[in-house]
Formats: structure tokens, sequence, C-alpha cells
């Protein structure tokens, strides 16, 4: 039998924060326990918070467990409300957005698979931190693309295929 791979325990009051504005994230696995198989943060929303434009993402599957609150899930078929323990899972190439409207906050779990998405949070937090709070849009879009994150009007050479 092969050698036992070791398993990592991240305690609840551990892993890296950023901060982007009213947003907090914890992250709990960056990939590099995993062989970035799998990332995987926990997002913390303030109420009244509006979110990303709406994008796709060339590279990884993105998945959401609501932990706290509601959020509004907007895609560019329908929008709806996800509560408590509802799941949303995004497959590369789906457009989608999330907001927190709502009175109250609200947090998700979201992981990324392969785990490289990680590294846009950090960049995206760095970035806004020496932006002083806020990129202009096409800074923002500069970064997304960095990790094939696209927004939904941008044009990409060779669109979702090449």
């Amino acid at each position: 039998m092969p050698p036992s791979p070791t398993i990592t325990h991240t305690p609840s009051t551990s892993g890296e924060t950023l901060h982007l504005g009213p947003v907090t994230i914890r992250i709990i696995e960056d990939g590099s326990h995993t062989n970035n198989r799998i990332g995987a943060v926990m997002l913390s929303i303030a109420p009244h918070t509006p979110g990303p434009a709406l994008h796709w993402h060339r590279m990884h599957d993105e998945t959401f467990l609501i932990t706290r609150g509601r959020f509004v899930f907007t895609t560019d078929k329908t929008t709806q409300t996800a509560s408590t323990h509802d799941y949303i899972v995004v497959p590369p190439g789906a457009l989608h957005t999330f907001a927190n409207p709502f009175p109250e906050p609200a947090e998700f779990y979201n992981s990324f698979t392969p785990a490289y998405y990680v590294d846009y949070l950090r960049l995206l937090a760095s970035e806004t931190g020496k932006a002083g709070g806020e990129l202009s849009e096409e800074r923002a879009e500069e970064v997304m693309a960095q990790f094939a994150t696209f927004v939904h009007e941008a044009e990409v050479e060779g669109g979702m295929d090449g």
C-alpha cells in the first residue's frame, strides 16, 4: 500500500483573509494541499452589496454553498434568490453574477476547480488596495482576463474555443 497522504485541517479561526470593501474573503484552501485540483474560500458580504459584472470563466468550474442569508444569482437566462443551504454549480462558459441586495449580511462557501482562481482574489485585493479601494472598469477586466474570466460584453479573441 502506498504511503498515506497528509490530511489538512483549516480551523475556522485560521486562513488568509482578504478585504474587498464590503466583502471579506477567508481562503480555506489555495490549492497548495491539492496539487491545485481545488481551491476554496468563504465570502462574507455586507448588506446591500452589488456583485461583479455578469461574467464567465473559460478555465474553471465554480460552486457556491450559501451558509448564511440570501443572495441574488443572475445568469443570462434567469435571476433567482438563493438561501441558506442552497447550492449552485457554475460550469466553464456559464454567464453569472451574484449580489446581496438584502438588509442582512450573507455568506457562502465558494470552490474553484482548478484552484488557480484563488490567486485572482489575492491579486484583486492587492490591486484594489493600491487603487485606494476601487479599480477602474478597464483595470478590473484586465485582472479578470489574467485568470481566463471575462465580462459578458467583453470581446475575447477566439471566443470560448480558443
